[in-house]
């Protein structure tokens, strides 16, 4: 399949009025453009349909390479409705780029994702988890639908977290909430087996609540068992505190709201 620009037009501006546009501007001289290439082709012939890829020789098209300001190549410019909004310069590793790619290309999902984000906020998890089971099924690498997902199972079913995060890698941005989620999964899950202890009833507390996503109340009794046994279980409420912040993001206003506590009960 060829993916030479033929109609700049035609192939950028209004395709990518229907479906995210890739163009790599490249030059038959350029040996980090020769490799890239390939890389390219490859992610575009896997793509399903999401976006498409477009080649434009800056040698057969100076006019378009000035237009764009192109300095220096490869560099890669992500057009959606006829504007660049995201772009790339040098030869990265395919790894590198999926990850751009998965970064900065429109969800086919983000639609779903937010009704089912209102359904949680509702308390309908059921609900919200049938819908994020559609979209997983569309796109099976749909990160923030997986995450919705996984926080759905944290309170309904708790032993399937892992299942669903397994495929955010370590070189993805979402790695660390992910990781968070997995851990706050397993503290739900050894609940019965916690050893006695002045912290234990409150320890318990805080994993009641953070089987009804209510976070807040869930750091409020952590950070208790914080002041009152810290030591209790090997600091288990400290790492569960953390992993709440971790997946909530610290500006998020309950990390705001709870952090100087955490960090009070601690130093």
């Amino acid at each position: 399949m060829s993916y030479e620009l033929k109609d700049y037009a035609k192939d950028v501006i209004e395709r990518s009025q229907q479906v995210p546009v890739l163009v790599d501007f490249w030059a038959p001289w350029c040996g980090p453009c020769k490799m890239l290439g390939p890389v390219l082709e490859k992610l575009a012939s896997e793509s399903h349909g999401r976006w498409e890829l477009v080649k434009l020789n800056t040698e057969e098209h100076p006019e378009l390479a000035m237009e764009h300001r192109i300095a220096s190549i490869p560099a890669l410019k992500l057009f959606i409705n006829g504007q660049v909004v995201h772009e790339l310069i040098g030869a990265y590793p395919e790894v590198e780029l999926r990850r751009w790619l998965a970064k900065n290309l429109p969800s086919p999902n983000a639609g779903t994702v937010k009704e089912a984000r209102r359904l949680v906020s509702e308390g309908l998890l059921t609900d919200a988890i049938k819908l994020l089971e559609n979209a997983l099924a569309l796109d099976s690498g749909d990160e923030a639908a997986a995450l919705l997902m996984a926080e759905c199972q944290l309170a309904l079913k708790p032993e399937s977290v892992d299942a669903t995060l397994k495929p955010i890698t370590d070189s993805s941005d979402n790695a660390a909430k992910a990781k968070a989620l997995q851990e706050l999964a397993q503290l739900r899950l050894s609940a019965a087996k916690l050893p006695e202890g002045k912290g234990r009833e409150v320890f318990l507390a805080g994993l009641t609540a953070l089987g009804q996503l209510d976070y807040a109340t869930a750091l409020e009794n952590w950070i208790k068992v914080l002041d009152c046994d810290r030591k209790y279980h090997n600091e288990v409420a400290k790492g569960a505190c953390k992993c709440i912040f971790q997946f909530l993001g610290i500006r998020h206003p309950i990390s705001e709201r709870f952090h100087r506590a955490f960090s009070s009960a601690l130093y």
